[in-house]
C-alpha cells in the first residue's frame, strides 16, 4: 500500500463513533419530538417548555461542558453536528442549542475562573438557559458603539443600559452582558457581566415579532441600577472586547451549522415531494429540468457543509480558523436562502402555504445574512485576511 494512502486523514464528513452516535440520537429525537411541535411554536412564538426540558435532558445544552460539571464532555464540531440536525427539523430549535453552546458555554470555558465555572457550568448543563447580551439600538455592526454603563459601586458595579435582539431572552436565566467602564476607552472599556435574570432591576422587556425562526425568543433587555458583584467579571476589567470578539468568532461556525441543516432539511422535503408530485401522467422528478434543480441544490449545500465541517475541525484542532468561520457564515447562509426559495417553487403553489414545511424554513433563512455579523462583515473578515 502506498504511504500517501496508508497515512491519509479521514475526510471531513468520516465521523467517529461518539460523533455518529450524538448524530443519530439527535436526528431521532428531532423527528420525534421538534416536528411534531414545530408548526404550533412557530404560530404562538414560543419555545415549548417541555422541550426545552427535554433537550437538557439528553445532555444538548451543555454539549462541551466537561462531565465532571454535568456535561457531555464533547468537543466542539459535536455542537455543530447536533445544531445542525436540530436545524434540519426546526432552525428555532437549533438556535437555541447553538447559543447555548458555541457562545455563552463557550465563553465560560474560555474566560471564567475556576469559582464561576463550578457555580454556573452545572446549571447550564442541568437545566439553566444562557443569553448573549451585546446588541443595542446603536451598536449593531459596530458591536462596541455600546452605550450600556458598568459604574463602580463599592467592591462590585452597577449596570444602566437597554439591549436589543437578544436570543433565547424568555427562556434565560444566565445573561453574559457586555458594558463599558468608561466610554472615553473605547473598546478598551468594554467588560464582560454574568447576570442572572432575578437580579434587581434586571427585567426582560419587549419580545419581537419576527419573519422566521418565530419560536426562537429575541427579546430588548433593561438594566436599571443592576448591581453585580466582582465574582460577576467574566474575564478582566476592560478585556470584554476578547471575549466578545472569540466568542462570535466560534459563534459563527454554528451559525452556519444552523444554515445547512436548514439547507438539508428543504431539500429532503423536496426530494420525497417530487417524487409523489405528479404531473403530465408522471412523477414531476422524473422530469429532467428539476433533477437538475435538485443536483444542483445538493451541490450547494454539501459544499456549505464542508466549509462548515472545516472551520469546527479547525477550531477543536487549535488552528487558526477565522477566515474559514467567516467564509463557512457567509457561503452557508446564502445557500439556505437560494436552496430554500428554490425548494419552494419546486412545490409550486403548495409551497406557498403553511401546510408544507418549506414555507417555514424560507422566511427562517432570511436570518443567516444578518445575526452574528451580516454577510458584508464576512466578506470584510475575509478580505482582510487576505490583504493583511
Amino acid at each position: 500500500m502506498s504511504p500517501l494512502l496508508h497515512d491519509a486523514r479521514p475526510a471531513l464528513t468520516v465521523l467517529s463513533d461518539d460523533e455518529r452516535l450524538f448524530q443519530e440520537t439527535v436526528r431521532d429525537f428531532a423527528n420525534a419530538e421538534i416536528a411534531p411541535r414545530s408548526r404550533a411554536m412557530d404560530a404562538a412564538q414560543a419555545m415549548d417548555p417541555e422541550l426545552v426540558a427535554q433537550l437538557f435532558q439528553l445532555g444538548l445544552m451543555g454539549v462541551e461542558i466537561p462531565e465532571s460539571y454535568g456535561g457531555a464532555g464533547s468537543g466542539f464540531f459535536t455542537s455543530v453536528l447536533v445544531v445542525e440536525e436540530l436545524s434540519r427539523v426546526d432552525p428555532a430549535v437549533g438556535v437555541l442549542v447553538d447559543v447555548q453552546n458555541t457562545v455563552v458555554v463557550k465563553a465560560l470555558m474560555h474566560w471564567a475562573d475556576d469559582g464561576q465555572k463550578a457555580r454556573w457550568l452545572p446549571r447550564l448543563a442541568r437545566d439553566t438557559v444562557g443569553a448573549y447580551a451585546l446588541s443595542e439600538a446603536g451598536s449593531g455592526s459596530d458591536a462596541f458603539a455600546l452605550t450600556t454603563r458598568a459604574t463602580p459601586d463599592g467592591d462590585g458595579w452597577v449596570l444602566d443600559g437597554r439591549k436589543l435582539w437578544i436570543t433565547n431572552g424568555k427562556e434565560a436565566g444566565l445573561f453574559l452582558v457586555f458594558a463599558t467602564v468608561n466610554p472615553d476607552d473605547g473598546y478598551r472599556g468594554i467588560t464582560a457581566f454574568l447576570v442572572e435574570k432575578d437580579t434587581p432591576g434586571f427585567t426582560v422587556g419587549k419580545k419581537e415579532d419576527k419573519l422566521g425562526i418565530r419560536a426562537s425568543s429575541t427579546c430588548e433587555l433593561l438594566l436599571d441600577a443592576v448591581r453585580v458583584g466582582p465574582d460577576q467579571v467574566l474575564g478582566d476589567v476592560g478585556k470584554g472586547y476578547k471575549v466578545a470578539i472569540e466568542t462570535l468568532n466560534e459563534g459563527r461556525i454554528g451559525i452556519g451549522a444552523q444554515m445547512v441543516g436548514l439547507a438539508q432539511g428543504a431539500l429532503d422535503h423536496t426530494v420525497k415531494y417530487v417524487q409523489e408530485r405528479e404531473q403530465f401522467g408522471r412523477a414531476i422528478g422524473t422530469f429532467q429540468a428539476v433533477q437538475f434543480e435538485l443536483a444542483e441544490m445538493a451541490t450547494e449545500v454539501e459544499a456549505a457543509r464542508l466549509l462548515v465541517y472545516n472551520a469546527a475541525r479547525l477550531m477543536d484542532a487549535g488552528q487558526p480558523f477565522l477566515g474559514q468561520a467567516a467564509m463557512a457564515k457567509l457561503y452557508s447562509s446564502e445557500v439556505a436562502q437560494r436552496v430554500a426559495s428554490r425548494c419552494i417553487d419546486l412545490f409550486g403553489g403548495y409551497g406557498f402555504t403553511r401546510d408544507y414545511p418549506v414555507e417555514k424554513l424560507y422566511r427562517d433563512a432570511k436570518v443567516g445574512t444578518i445575526y452574528e455579523g451580516t454577510s458584508n462583515m464576512q466578506k470584510q473578515t475575509i478580505a482582510k485576511l487576505l490583504l493583511k
